[in-house]
């Protein structure tokens, strides 16, 4: 299966990955700056097959630490390097959406590929491209996270409305509703600024007392205040909310939460959110079952 290594902002999804896969401690990569602005990373030595762990929220400076990362495992050994980034960044400029502008996706897939042989995401938000390895010149994987998901919701009683705030979320809404049997809706997304958004909705199935806003991540929060709001005008008693990836802002757990949200669900796919507000589910028995079985 190969090594475990992780920087020490993903060691504690990289030591829950490493139990799950029934691998060794992960080693930590050591990073130093330099007084001028640069960056050295060191490595211990690496089998031939290794996984390197890392967060990619706020991904400026950590892509570059990756690449060279990748660089230092494969001199200290490593003839299979797999990425394991469970959210990958620069995943929704996947067009020109004005003249000037660069197709990120592409230009980070690219880099990205060429420096592993394997990379894991999780629900990467591909909307206009099927595959992740349709970007990635590797073996590329966005894992689906519905299944994982699903069984969580089925420990609950309540059976809520699912609620998808935009046409992007409808993919992964249908098959969360599918594996649930619960009722589902879509609603129409305007963006008015950073953190200001207006949801228009569909009407709710009769008798919804219960709404579960289901989006792939969590940014500003604006997406979901404005589900919240609108869902509570609608009629809805209880509105709770479900996102995979807690990118997570400043202010923007408070944002959700002031706008009429009860609970939040979310998982360890960037940090683990430490408020008695936020239930966490761990990914890491997904990953290690993608991994075990994509080395079969």
């Amino acid at each position: 299966m190969g090594e475990v290594h992780a920087f020490d902002d993903s060691l504690a999804l990289a030591r829950r990955l490493a139990r799950a896969l029934g691998s060794a401690p992960p080693a930590r990569v050591l990073v130093h700056h330099f007084p001028d602005g640069e960056t050295l990373v060191r490595v211990g030595p690496a089998p031939r097959r290794a996984l390197l762990v890392r967060t990619l929220d706020r991904p400026d400076a950590k892509l570059l630490e990756l690449l060279l990362a990748a660089d230092a495992l494969r001199r200290r050994g490593a003839r299979r390097l797999t990425l394991v980034a469970p959210y990958l960044p620069y995943m929704r400029q996947d067009r020109v959406f004005r003249a000037g502008e660069p197709v990120s996706q592409r230009v980070v897939g690219e880099l990205l590929g060429r420096a592993f042989d394997q990379v894991l995401g999780v629900e990467a938000h591909l909307h206009r491209i099927a595959r992740l390895a349709e970007v990635f010149p590797c073996d590329a994987h966005s894992l689906p996270a519905a299944p994982a998901l699903a069984s969580w919701l089925a420990k609950g009683r309540a059976r809520p409305c699912l609620v998808g705030p935009d046409a992007e979320s409808e993919a992964f809404l249908r098959g969360l509703a599918e594996r649930t049997g619960l009722p589902w809706i879509v609603g129409h997304k305007q963006r008015l600024g950073d953190r200001r958004v207006r949801v228009s909705l569909p009407p709710l199935p009769a008798g919804t007392k219960r709404a579960l806003l289901v989006d792939d991540m969590a940014s500003s929060g604006g997406t979901i205040a404005g589900a919240a709001q609108s869902l509570l005008a609608a009629g809805a008693r209880e509105v709770h909310a479900l996102f995979i990836h807690p990118v997570m802002a400043t202010d923007a757990l408070n944002h959700m939460l002031a706008a009429g949200v009860r609970r939040l669900l979310t998982t360890n796919s960037i940090r683990a959110v430490l408020d008695p507000r936020v239930e966490v589910l761990s990914i890491a028995p997904l990953l290690a079952r993608a991994l075990t079985r994509l080395a079969g």
